[in-house]
């Protein structure tokens, strides 16, 4: 390790605006599976993929199409 190194030349990241919140939330090992399925392939982690889908429906205001049932 070095004992001084230059940050004259770096760039601020794009992400630092954004902060991602940690959030714990319950999936269902099929939907689990076929996120990590698809990142593989595409070379990254599925939290980012699943984190990615999201982004896109937030921003094209994609809701859910889903008939809920009330349980009993």
């Amino acid at each position: 390790m070095k004992d001084n190194y230059d940050f004259s030349k770096g760039k601020k990241s794009p992400y630092a605006d954004q902060p991602k919140l940690q959030a714990t939330i319950g999936l269902d090992a099929r939907t689990l599976e076929y996120f990590k399925v698809l990142a593989d392939k595409r070379g990254i982690h599925y939290q980012t993929l699943i984190n990615l889908f999201l982004s896109h429906c937030v921003e094209n205001k994609i809701k859910p199409d889903i008939d809920w049932k009330e349980r009993v």
